[in-house]
């Protein structure tokens, strides 16, 4: 009840096209753009699999130069490499094609050739961006991140081993294409990490601060569609019907926590990648059970609906929310998710690890209260 009395701002400036096959519309989007000139930003694995291939059938007559030198967690040399070779070629448009990476890439480079500075650490926080980038269309290929549709980069800083933010409505993609049969080809780890991901996304627009009925709503509908698809989307990755429903999924989780807030389960997600230049999706997946046992109390309610959507009975809103944690560890279980020594944790880091967190724009938004010690007491308790 408390979350209807709220009020709040909602702003989606992103079209969505959504629906197996509809990477053929992007030849046609592109001209009603006036697009002549395209940048593509990528990474090797979306050339490897055959999908930029594709992409590059559709595109026509239409110039392109492509910068395919992302790396997971896009580190601010990618985004400043983009920025130079895009200077060269001078594009009137711009396609990330890949998961998180690429699509955060794409919005620096985008900040970059606004012209304010010429180092994206010019443009870490919020609101620094302050014009509308380059006409900027999204194609993911994972479900995971919500990028497509979300105001937010996340950039490491190379010089601190930190991940770093940039938040603007002006860099949001203006269009991004939705086709299910792109994420087929996802390994299947990469469909437990980033499918994770996506909930994680969900759960915490959910249960932060800062949710409101409108994003309540997204969240909600956003976890049932991954709950019911992640373990058959995992096991069968050509079912193009789990798929679909975890490409929906993440998106809706998207534009769930783009109006809400992520909480901190991403603060300590984003430490650790920074640090030991992890996958995101993964950190996610290993942290979120002993977060939301930390936050239990504080989310009774909303953690006793997140155990009827996954098909929990039980008695108290407690007892329920206890299912819904034990729950969420067994699916990490049932997807293999590996434990955090496996991604480079080690016990010295730790100080470090929970300064970094408790500096998170988002540990503000957690249900909870988390100060640097709590964060200690979290990581530790992972050992």
């Amino acid at each position: 009840m408390k979350d209807v009395m709220k009020g709040f701002h909602f702003e989606l400036p992103t079209e969505i096209e959504f629906g197996v096959g509809k990477i053929g519309i992007l030849s046609q989007k592109l001209v009603d753009k006036k697009i002549e000139k395209l940048l593509i930003i990528t990474d090797s694995g979306i050339e490897e699999v055959g999908i930029l291939d594709k992409i590059k059938s559709e595109l026509g007559e239409i110039e392109h130069k492509i910068y395919d030198e992302v790396e997971p967690n896009p580190k601010d040399f990618h985004v400043e490499e983009g920025a130079e070779i895009a200077r060269e070629f001078d594009p009137d448009g711009i396609l990330a094609v890949g998961g998180g990476s690429p699509i955060d890439c794409a919005k620096g480079i985008g900040a970059l050739l606004t012209g304010k500075s010429d180092e994206i650490k010019g443009y870490y926080g919020k609101e620094t961006v302050k014009e509308q980038i380059l006409p900027f269309l999204a194609v993911p290929t994972t479900a995971g991140t919500g990028s497509e549709v979300t105001f937010s980069s996340v950039i490491t800083d190379s010089s601190s081993n930190t991940k770093k933010s940039i938040r603007s409505s002006y860099i949001a993609p203006d269009l991004t294409i939705l086709d299910p049969q792109l994420t087929k080809s996802l390994p299947k780890h990469l469909t437990a990490y980033s499918g994770m991901d996506a909930f994680t996304h969900a759960l915490e627009a959910y249960t932060a601060k800062t949710a409101t009925a409108l994003t309540n709503a997204f969240a909600l509908n956003s976890m049932d569609l991954i709950l019911n698809n992640i373990e058959k989307a995992f096991r069968k990755p050509t079912d193009i019907g789990s798929r679909s429903s975890m490409l929906l999924g993440s998106t809706i989780a998207g534009i769930a926590f783009n109006h809400s807030d992520v909480a901190s389960v991403h603060c300590m997600a984003e430490s650790l990648g920074g640090k030991y230049d992890a996958p995101h999706g993964l950190c996610n997946s290993i942290i979120l059970p002993y977060v939301m046992k930390y936050n239990i109390e504080s989310c009774l309610e909303k953690y006793a609906r997140v155990a009827e959507i996954m098909g929990f009975g039980y008695g108290t809103v407690e007892q329920g929310a206890i299912k819904a944690v034990e729950g969420i560890k067994d699916l990490n279980q049932k997807l293999n998710i590996p434990s955090i020594d496996e991604i480079g944790f080690r016990e010295k880091d730790i100080e470090e690890l929970a300064e970094m967190s408790v500096k998170n724009l988002s540990n503000e938004s957690n249900p909870r209260e988390m100060k640097k010690k709590d964060y200690i007491e979290l990581f530790r308790s992972m050992l």
